[in-house]
């Protein structure tokens, strides 16, 4: 089936809102991340900050699969795009007077509604590709791989832009030029949006949203875990532990550790990001048959297991910060992230192949409800993996998550076809 040109206009427009949303995402990640540090919260305080971000994107993405199915597509990723907005416009009120109780509370409700918009677009976007995407040649893997992968790059960037405002402009007047800018952007896009995307079906039941598919339901398990294995080093401990080797104390030295470590988030974001565009192309996915694929899953999990493996033990044999551990965690965190992207935009069309179109929107949500909920584990598990044990117990936990996402996905069934309706 050949694209027909509003479906190609559809899935550009899904793309361009997807894109302006993530950079801001990123962006307010790093924004908060580095302000509240350096104003003294330890590194289980700063987890706290992205709980309710991680349990907000669980709930939505369970609800949000059956709100665009009732309502349409659009509608989810217009009302993302517009929450995002008013979370920006409340994060900027925060009073530097308050109690830290207050503080930490008011941050988390913040995030709490900034993780429902994310859940609300990404979801939109990801379920439009199944709908969108042409069906030869391998167009879903491609299609979606793109979506994904450029979504990271710019995401990327977005932590690398939210360690610079920071450091030029700060908080408060970082915060709301993003607001700005994503509030025209927004416009553009209620503007310009073509036609091409379902408008929702009124007896769509809530129920539906839990899959019978033994496939959708052993990938959601990888998936909890697979992003665990990332969030539980990428959230608190890594960003926290650079800091504590970078910066000296004073006023240039912490503004030089914000841009070093926004440095670092984007390009291993961006890194991702852009070998996932390319998943398709290195795993032959024009010509190889989706069974293959499937089985590919369990072997790509296999090999991420070795690197944090490896992490953990150089950093229980250095005993402390070196600065060939530092070293070796670069570089071992930049393969990890080549391999994950692998993982990760082999379970992102995976979801989209084991679905059927009528229900496209059930399943995603149900799959990224799983995704926020290994993110979830993630956070709370590196703030506090690092505080006890830092390096070494933060990777290890990192390693055994890989290993369960691994078993997960070696459970998928490669004659099994798509998901039960």
């Amino acid at each position: 089936m050949t694209t027909r040109p509003e479906g190609l206009s559809a899935y550009i427009a899904v793309t361009a809102a997807y894109w302006a949303f993530m950079l801001t995402d990123g962006a307010l990640r790093m924004l908060v991340l580095l302000h509240f540090h350096t104003l003294g919260f330890s590194p289980v305080q700063l987890a706290y900050l992205f709980v309710l971000y991680e349990i907000a994107g669980m709930v939505t993405n369970l609800s949000a699969g059956w709100i665009a199915a009732r309502f349409g597509l659009t509608s989810t990723l217009y009302a993302g795009l517009g929450l995002q907005v008013l979370a920006l416009l409340a994060l900027a009120q925060l009073d530097p007077g308050w109690a830290l109780g207050l503080s930490v509370a008011y941050v988390m409700i913040v995030q709490g509604a900034s993780g429902v918009a994310k859940d609300l677009a990404k979801m939109s976007s990801k379920s439009a590709v199944k709908l969108l995407a042409p069906t030869e040649d391998g167009g879903l893997f491609r299609w979606v791989a793109l979506l994904t992968g450029s979504k990271n790059a710019v995401k990327g960037l977005g932590f690398l832009l939210g360690a610079a405002l920071l450091a030029t402009l700060g908080f408060v007047p970082a915060v709301l030029a993003m607001a700005a800018v994503l509030a025209v952007i927004l416009v553009a896009v209620l503007v310009a949006m073509p036609s091409g995307l379902p408008r929702g079906r009124k007896g769509a039941k809530f129920s539906e949203v839990f899959s019978k598919s033994a496939n959708v339901n052993w990938l959601s398990a990888a998936r909890v875990f697979l992003f665990g294995a990332r969030d539980v080093w990428f959230v608190v401990g890594i960003p926290v532990y650079f800091y504590a080797v970078l910066s000296d104390g004073s006023t240039e030295g912490n503004r030089a550790a914000f841009f070093l470590i926004g440095t670092f988030m984007a390009v291993w974001i961006i890194l991702y990001g852009a070998v996932q565009a390319a998943a398709p192309r290195l795993l032959g996915a024009r010509t190889r048959p989706e069974a293959e694929l499937i089985r590919a899953a369990r072997g790509w999990a296999g090999l991420l297991f070795v690197v944090p493996v490896a992490l953990a033990v150089a950093a229980a044999f250095a005993g402390g910060p070196q600065p060939w551990l530092t070293t070796s965690v670069v570089a071992g965190l930049l393969v990890f992230g080549a391999l994950f992207a692998i993982n990760s935009a082999l379970h992102s069309y995976l979801i989209l192949a084991f679905t059927r179109s009528e229900r496209v929107t059930m399943d995603v949500g149900f799959y990224y409800m799983a995704n926020a909920g290994g993110r979830l584990i993630g956070t709370l598990s590196s703030g506090l993996t690092y505080q006890i044990g830092g390096l070494p117990l933060m990777l290890g936990t990192a390693a055994v998550m890989v290993a369960l996402a691994a078993l997960a996905a070696g459970r998928l069934d490669a004659g099994a076809g798509e998901a039960a309706p």
